[in-house]
């Protein structure tokens, strides 16, 4: 078994349990009570989002991103030293969250986040198992810095804080990330994807190309839809 199938597995293994426990560590206030399932999983989810962008923040200084060529230029076979690992831990992550939605949530509640994950274990998968556009892979989880804030939302929510100066805060914070780490990341990739791709095998170009017309789009009606709920009422 190869050491990133382990780090997936381990992965899995520490989110479930983390899982677990969370409803010991952060208790739910009464009107999150009646799901608490929800609860703990987005709790899982924030911390994953705060270990991974965090992580990929840091492997793509401004410095490395623009002189580095396993990131700039190649993207294909280089990367910097722990990517692989960070990027085999979010796959255990989507595979846990697949998972947790599957057992406690109706599937027509769910089927976006389920087809969303679904898109990032493969392709996220290929660059574990291949150890190949583990750089491409390292510019996706950018998207996570975004995600801490969008994650905070629902616990806001949740707790009944939508009127509080703390929800408004992180609803202007939350817009102006997914602008720039899940919009314009996204746009950076598919130009990435466009200029390389005689570089690229076509099996898997066609796994990137497709993956990022499924995330283009489905992020855009995520955009308007906070749009509309936190800023347009």
């Amino acid at each position: 078994i190869s050491p990133g199938l382990l780090l997936v597995a381990g992965s899995f293994a520490a989110f479930r349990l983390l899982n677990r426990g969370l409803e010991r560590l952060v208790p739910p206030p009464p009107s999150a009570r009646r799901n608490i399932w929800k609860w703990r999983n987005i709790w899982t989810s924030l911390a994953h989002s705060v270990l991974s962008g965090g992580g990929a923040l840091a492997g793509l200084s401004p410095r490395r991103f623009c002189l580095h060529p396993g990131l700039s230029e190649d993207l294909i076979g280089t990367h910097p030293p722990g990517a692989h690992s960070l990027v085999a831990v979010s796959v255990g992550y989507f595979l846990e969250d697949f998972v947790d939605m599957l057992c406690n949530q109706k599937l027509h509640q769910s089927w976006e986040l389920l087809f969303h994950h679904s898109v990032v274990i493969v392709c996220f998968g290929i660059a574990v198992l291949l150890h190949q556009y583990v750089g491409f892979a390292l510019v996706a989880l950018l998207v996570e810095i975004n995600s801490i804030f969008l994650h905070l939302r629902q616990i806001l929510l949740m707790a009944n804080l939508v009127h509080t100066t703390c929800y408004r805060l992180n609803s202007i914070i939350n817009l102006g990330t997914y602008v720039v780490f899940r919009i314009a990341t996204l746009a950076w990739m598919t130009r990435w994807l466009f200029l390389n791709r005689q570089n690229v095998p076509p099996v898997t170009y066609a796994v990137g190309t497709v993956g990022m017309a499924i995330m283009t789009p489905m992020n855009i009606i995520l955009f308007y839809r906070l749009l509309r709920s936190d800023f347009f009422k």
